[in-house]
């Protein structure tokens, strides 16, 4: 097994084949050669989920390849990723997350240096380049807070970032669980070192079920596997072997003009599916329902199903039936990519009966990535009775929301700006209220223009940049809001607001950094930023999320309702050094009889009008 012949894989037409199996034995480790890891499953009975489960984060040993030794990982009972847990809608969970953590943080933390007109070597194992370690990261304390990422659940059980917990301590929280058939999913959210304790192993799916989902009759059992999708980085001995140790190795690069130091998001060469490093699964010919998650630190899989013998892709058997918030009204084909950002979820189904007997490789078909492969799959060649039937209407309770169908709401706009901002290198999320042009300086930092559709020219300030400004969103229980991210430029954004599930209204185009009225040395408009068309929405995008991408020279428009739980809340990129670099905010989501006599009740923040 071990010299087994690795295809290559077939890019699409407009980028050439690579050449897989020399740039895995390039990365130091042979492809499919380990199975595919599947969590265990903890569905916890009604008065057990109202006593209340324990779920210790424990320090333990795995193996993420077979020709690696052991490697130190954080992990929830012992497992990586963690169990999955599994509810039925309306069953009320209490879990107490207990930090058993020991010895010190698992990750060693290195930053690359890049070089004057070399290629960033982010995907590069070990620590090849010039660099250092990154000072006080080894000695981190065990210091972890658990989020259900899409609960819909009080501020006080939602694992405020900083009500992180220290070794022999508790986090205790409970999740009501009244959301339709879904995949949330669980990692750690502690307050700046988010993107070190995930990338430690504190990670796991969450699913909800229902009757709706149950008529279906999905292929269930050990034909409903969990794909939780990292990319990680290895370290290296003094003679350049694999260690085995988890290393974030990131990359400092440098803005021209001013000089300054940017660390670039985390990317590495080593795809892990469930744990594993490029695993394989035996597969029967028959229907298999796939959860897939992407829980990488900032990578956004581009994937497709190929065929390991000549790179071709699949068509006719892959199909998308869900997304971050539940079930799509119909099933979507997936015989092109799928593009599935950092907490992003999917609900797959692949009808193996069409590819009896054949060997098939996922691929991350992003043709700047070094290693594409993501896993195999060994499809039998016996024929299996499988009663099941791809139905044409998946959910019948989903309603497609547009503007005119939603009771009235509140607009927000949150600009998105690319690093070089005033006083900050790295990218921002800025908070925007429009006001009339005739209060603000043009152009001058903080206030950007924006010429709609309608070609009406409106102006807004910036009211927040860094998480602890004042709080800016005060949102009434039960309200609707629309909420629009405009990209300035950089990189791509994936958004996620907490407590609320969204449908994607629209997406339009604006000029983007740095071909763009907007200057970073400005940290404003020196014109207005033209509108320029509106961009499709993509059939899985037009389902219920919690997670949206934003495009560089782009603006989102998602609207949602905030109800089911009150409390302080968060919304933030979901890339995790992003997150922890200062583009996060919070949110206040209070009953409207109290928020009346509040001190700082919301007073109208404009219309996005675009």
């Amino acid at each position: 097994m071990s010299d087994m012949t690795i295809n290559p894989v077939r890019q699409a037409p407009a980028h050439p084949p690579r050449d897989a199996h020399k740039r895995a034995a390039m990365a130091g480790l042979t492809p499919f050669i380990d199975a595919l890891r599947v969590p265990p499953v903890l569905r916890p009975g009604r008065k057990e989920a109202l006593r209340g489960i324990d779920i210790d984060q424990t320090t333990t040993w795995v193996r993420l390849h077979s020709e690696l030794p052991p490697t130190k990982v954080w992990a929830y009972d012992g497992h990586y990723p963690g169990p999955t847990i599994e509810v039925r809608r309306g069953r009320r969970l209490r879990v107490n997350w207990n930090n058993r953590l020991t010895g010190a943080h698992p990750v060693t933390a290195f930053e690359a240096k890049q070089a004057v007109g070399a290629p960033p070597p982010t995907d590069e194992p070990g620590r090849r380049g010039d660099g250092t370690l990154l000072d006080g990261v080894a000695a981190l304390p065990p210091w972890t807070v658990t989020h259900v990422h899409g609960a819909v659940t009080g501020g006080g059980n939602d694992g405020w970032s900083e009500n992180a917990v220290l070794p022999g301590d508790t986090q205790r929280a409970e999740y009501p669980n009244d959301h339709r058939a879904t995949a949330w999913w669980y990692h750690d959210h502690a307050m700046d070192i988010t993107r070190w304790n995930v990338f430690a192993g504190l990670t796991g799916m969450y699913l909800i079920r229902d009757d709706e989902e149950d008529m279906l009759h999905l292929p269930s059992g050990r034909r409903e596997i969990p794909l939780v999708i990292q990319d990680r980085n290895l370290d290296t001995d003094a003679e350049g072997r694999l260690t085995g140790r988890l290393l974030h190795k990131t990359l400092i690069g440098r803005l021209d003009k001013e000089g300054k130091n940017v660390t670039q998001p985390f990317v590495g060469p080593y795809t892990l599916v469930n744990g594993v490093i490029w695993p394989y699964a035996d597969v029967e010919a028959c229907w298999y329902r796939f959860r897939v998650l992407n829980a990488a630190n900032s990578r956004t899989f581009r994937l497709r199903l190929v065929d390991d013998a000549t790179g071709v892709p699949v068509t006719g058997a892959v199909w998308q039936i869900g997304s971050d918030g539940g079930l799509l009204p119909r099933p979507v084909p997936g015989d092109e990519e799928l593009s599935v950002a950092p907490a992003e979820r999917m609900d797959v189904l692949v009808d193996f009966a069409r590819l009896r007997g054949r060997t098939l490789r996922l691929v991350n078909a992003d043709p700047r990535v070094a290693y594409p492969d993501v896993m195999q799959f060994r499809v039998g060649a016996a024929r299996v009775p499988d009663p099941f039937v791809l139905p044409q209407v998946i959910s019948p309770s989903f309603e497609r929301l547009t503007h005119g169908s939603v009771p009235a709401h509140e607009h927000r706009l949150i600009a998105l700006t690319p690093p070089g901002a005033v006083g900050n290198y790295h990218p921002e999320m800025w908070e925007m209220r429009e006001v009339p042009e005739a209060e603000v300086r043009i152009p001058s930092e903080g206030v950007i223009q924006i010429r709609g559709a309608d070609g009406t020219v409106r102006t807004y300030r910036r009211t927040a940049r860094m998480f602890d400004d004042a709080l800016g969103h005060l949102i009434r229980h039960g309200d609707w809001e629309q909420w629009s991210f405009l990209n300035l430029g950089g990189i791509s954004h994936p958004m996620h607001l907490h407590l609320v599930d969204f449908q994607v209204l629209a997406r339009h185009r604006y000029p983007a950094d740095p071909n763009t009225p907007y200057d970073r040395d400005l940290g404003g408009t020196r014109a207005p930023l033209d509108h320029g068309g509106p961009e499709p929405i993509s059939p899985g995008d037009q389902g219920w999320k919690d997670v949206i991408q934003v495009p560089p020279g782009e603006m989102v428009k998602v609207i949602g309702r905030f109800q089911g739980a009150t409390g302080r809340f968060m919304y933030h990129c979901h890339i995790l050094e992003h997150e922890d670099m200062g583009m996060m905010r919070p949110f206040v989501v209070m009953p409207r009889e109290v928020l009346k006599f509040h001190h700082h009740a919301p007073g109208g923040h404009g219309h996005d009008g675009h």
